[in-house]
């Protein structure tokens, strides 16, 4: 089997030296292993692949990781999505049997699932039929537990397989050594995000206290960043959700889904209204 590792962090990021080289050590020659992440940090880059209309080429480096010397590891002008697209079609030998992405250091729970590079990367790999899989840690200082989210990654990676084709499975771990991770629980895709609460700067603003016409700033409280109040956090946390599920210390499994035809019954009815509509408008 052909395994992408790639991620959104960048390629000199330890969370892919970290997955590279922990799916290396658990395989051996088993299978396959072919690195493929920008050179630079494109978090938050969702499945973006950017401007490529206005490109004749993807320039890319054949580089070196710390511990990947044995692993094929390339980086590229672009974003995850981007990489796995030249993978797919490819750009860097046979594509890929499966799609690993990260190992992201913080969570990609709740709503930063649709803005998460992490998780692009795979559901972009859906669109071609490729099973993936994102692995995530929640934040924490150094030492970063890596060893947790690489070893459940070891141990879902050989399932992955015989899932239906395009299956794209969300890991988050919670920062904890291996021994005091509680286990493995399906959190349910949460509605929360990284982005708490904002407010204007009221520095820029005139006074009267009318928000500038020609622009400002609005600063940001961070789930988990400077001004936030942890209690506050913890009571607006679903405990069936994936970043509940985290917060009690177990990991997170839970499968998505991108960019596939609705035809579900409120999908079908919304296309036959919107149908309706715009025929009687424009029909003959």
């Amino acid at each position: 089997m052909r395994i992408l590792v790639t991620n959104d962090d960048g390629v000199f990021a330890p969370g892919i030296a970290a997955l590279a080289g922990g799916l290396s050590a658990a395989f051996g020659d088993e299978h396959e292993l072919l690195v493929v992440a920008p050179l630079e940090d494109h978090s938050g880059a969702g499945a973006a692949v950017g401007r490529v209309y206005e490109r004749e080429s993807i320039p890319y480096q054949t580089v070196q990781v710390h511990g990947l010397e044995h692993v094929p590891t390339f980086g590229i002008e672009g974003t995850p999505a981007l990489a796995v697209i030249l993978a797919c079609i490819g750009g860097f030998g046979a594509p890929p049997d499966l799609i690993v992405s990260g190992i992201n250091h913080g969570t990609n729970a709740g709503r930063s699932a649709l803005h998460s590079g992490t998780i692009g990367a795979t559901l972009t790999g859906a669109q071609f039929g490729i099973t993936g899989l994102a692995v995530s840690i929640a934040w924490c200082e150094d030492p970063v537990p890596w060893e947790t989210p690489v070893a459940l990654a070891a141990e879902l990676v050989p399932l992955l397989p015989t899932f239906e084709p395009a299956t794209v499975l969300n890991l988050n771990a919670p920062a904890l050594p291996l021994h005091q991770l509680r286990g493995v629980r399906h959190g349910r895709l949460g509605k929360m995000g990284l982005i708490r609460a904002v407010r204007e700067d009221r520095s820029a603003m005139p006074l009267g206290g009318d928000l500038d016409p020609t622009g400002g700033s609005i600063l940001l409280t961070l789930r988990g960043g400077r001004g936030s109040d942890p209690d506050e956090e913890r009571a607006e946390v679903d405990p069936g959700s994936d970043a509940g599920t985290v917060e009690a210390g177990w990991a997170s499994l839970t499968p998505l889904i991108g960019v596939r035809e609705n035809i579900s019954d409120a999908g079908t009815d919304g296309l036959a209204k919107a149908l309706a509509a715009v025929q009687a408008r424009f029909g003959d």
